[in-house]
């Protein structure tokens, strides 16, 4: 998108490349960014409780499977291949467990390994040792051995195996990353939030969007009351057309709406709240052509947001962007023709191919990761919950009943 002249001279604001947006500061906001080493170091405090005691903010059930789960990072019993760290103290590097070596894959398993974390893969098409060999980490023979060595799991499979593979995460005792979407229906999302409820466990969905830094200010700006609250937002995420064929197949992938769509239903709903109805159309078949999804979505605020979805030509590049605009103000991102955040008009004083390319040094799925880490080790929230991860599948979900009847339809709010 172009970008609309200034409503007033002076009144641009960019958030310069490289540049941390508050909404990715850590939480506190003066609180200075830990070193990767702190991530890992088990306090001197947990250091001099005996091992059989569980950590203080922990109730201990009598089930060891249970009392284990509930361990914060920094008290797992692995140690880092470093070793020791001065003052005698250990770093213990809690193993990851990578259920999948596909095209998620190539992103999270760098990301983990500079985080500092060991990995171990496993992958049902055999792809685990090649995988391994060019980015590092290790493979497990079987489901039942990662679950052993690992303490968190990072499901990165077909969408279908989900549910069933977080389920028997959550039965080890293990917290989960999932990627996005949680599962092909809202029936199954609900399933595996309740099973990791159930087991003490955490369930994190990987929308990794809202670690994107443009999206992230966008988020801050209007969380912050720099500006006000959107009226109005436009959403498209243009990309080539997949090349394997579970992608292609809808009972399997959801199809575009269900895959690609659902980065910007997340980022709609977590700007300006929830998705009441939705109406949308499409273009082409995504099994066999390129195709466009238009969805309207129509939040319970009275806002409205347009979302476009393309799986186009090989050759396509890959681009996304946004425009939101409320009462004297418009925020806008194009990430091929002007990679920053672009604001016009007024704002509160004081304030400032299939896959995008990353480097695992600045990638926003290193960042996530790294906050799922965080939450686990510290208790707290983190960016994207369970909830939103549901809540995404069921916007998903009202998109493709929409194209499939040609008409408006509801946002069902149970499963």
């Amino acid at each position: 998108m172009a970008a609309r002249p200034s409503a007033r001279p002076g009144a641009e604001a960019r958030l310069e490349h490289g540049a941390v947006p508050a909404a990715l500061e850590p939480r506190g906001g003066s609180r200075p960014r830990r070193r990767r080493r702190d991530l890992l170091r088990v306090p001197a405090a947990r250091r001099r409780r005996p091992q059989h005691a569980p950590p203080r903010h922990h109730t201990a059930t009598g089930d060891p499977r249970q009392d284990r789960c509930r361990r914060p990072l920094g008290a797992v019993e692995r140690h880092h291949p470093a070793g020791a760290v001065p003052g005698g103290a250990r770093v213990t590097a809690p193993v990851i467990g990578l259920i999948g070596a596909g095209g998620i894959a190539q992103v999270h398993l760098p990301g983990w390994l500079s985080l500092g974390f060991e990995v171990v893969v496993h992958s049902l098409d055999g792809n685990a040792p090649e995988l391994t060999g060019r980015l590092g980490g290790r493979v497990a023979a079987s489901l039942d051995e990662l679950l052993e060595r690992a303490d968190i799991v990072d499901v990165v499979t077909p969408t279908g195996a989900h549910r069933e593979l977080v389920e028997r995460a959550a039965a080890a005792g293990r917290h989960i990353v999932c990627e996005k979407p949680l599962a092909l229906t809202a029936a199954d999302a609900a399933a595996m939030i309740a099973a990791c409820e159930r087991a003490g466990v955490r369930l994190f969905p990987a929308h990794v969007v809202r670690y994107f830094p443009a999206y992230a200010a966008l988020h801050e700006a209007v969380a912050s009351g720099r500006v006000s609250a959107p009226a109005v937002q436009r959403f498209f995420r243009i990309g080539a057309r997949p090349q394997t064929p579970w992608y292609l197949d809808r009972a399997r992938s959801g199809g575009i709406a269900m895959d690609q769509m659902i980065h910007d239903f997340d980022q709609a709903r977590w700007i300006v709240g929830e998705v009441e109805a939705v109406f949308a159309t499409q273009s082409g078949d995504e099994t066999t052509t390129s195709t466009t999804v238009q969805a309207m979505l129509r939040h319970r605020s009275g806002a409205i947001t347009h979302v476009n979805g393309v799986w186009g030509a090989e050759t396509l590049d890959f681009h996304t962007g946004f425009s939101a605009a409320g009462p004297g103000w418009l925020l806008e991102h194009d990430s091929l023709r002007h990679p920053i955040l672009q604001l016009h008009g007024r704002a509160d004083a004081g304030g400032p191919a299939y896959l995008p390319p990353v480097s695992a040094a600045t990638s926003p799925y290193t960042a996530e990761l790294a906050d799922f880490a965080a939450a686990i080790r510290d208790g707290g929230p983190a960016r994207v919950s369970a909830d939103d991860g549901l809540h995404a599948v069921r916007i998903a979900a009202a998109v493709n009943r929409s194209l499939a009847q040609n008409a408006e339809v509801t946002v069902e709010e149970t499963p």
